[in-house]
């Protein structure tokens, strides 16, 4: 990050004005890759079992576990609420705001992976109660979730579209659908 960002500190990445940054596209899939990965990492550990659906596919020999499983599905998770978000900006005609999306999102991504790591090494290398473990770690990505949406609700790029009802449908179709959709896949 620190080549594609040409050398910015910390405080100026988060700072950084949309027209004066450089390189968002390699930022944001850095960035979604970190959080994706980190993300598997540590959900894994809670997963009950593999699906039978999963465990009985075999990509030459080998079978997914735990952390493929989760990390396939919050993939897919990534790659097609991304899809749908940018076939949603180009459907109402504000393609334009799209690039504006990825750069916001991407500081929000970049905090929250920062954040992921250090639960990621504190659940691995601490002896702490996993089972209560998992209730704070709902807690905190519950926290989270709502956060965003306020973010992106409030940010003062305005990446959310300007009607009321594109932005209602934004946070039900491509927010908390797909988040439930992921819930059911991981845990039930």
């Amino acid at each position: 990050m620190n080549v594609i960002e040409r050398e910015a500190n910390l405080k100026d990445f988060l700072l950084q004005k949309y027209f004066d940054s450089s390189n968002n596209l390699p930022s944001w899939i850095i960035t979604s890759c970190v959080i994706t990965l980190s993300l598997a990492v540590l959900i894994s550990q809670y997963i009950p079992v593999v699906p039978e659906y999963a465990a009985n596919l075999r990509i030459f020999g080998y079978q997914l576990n735990k952390f493929g499983y989760c990390l396939t599905a919050i993939s897919l998770f990534y790659f097609l609420r991304t899809a749908v978000g940018f076939l949603f900006y180009q459907s109402i005609g504000d393609g334009k705001k799209w690039t504006i999306f990825y750069f916001t999102s991407t500081k929000f991504q970049f905090v929250l992976s920062i954040l992921v790591v250090i639960l990621c090494v504190a659940h691995y290398y601490f002896p702490i109660d996993k089972s209560k473990a998992f209730l704070y770690y709902f807690w905190f990505f519950t926290f989270v979730f709502i956060f965003k949406i306020f973010f992106y609700l409030f940010h003062r790029n305005n990446i959310l579209p300007q009607k009321w009802y594109y932005k209602f449908l934004y946070i039900c179709t491509l927010q908390i659908a797909p988040l439930l959709l992921l819930w059911k896949l991981l845990f039930i």
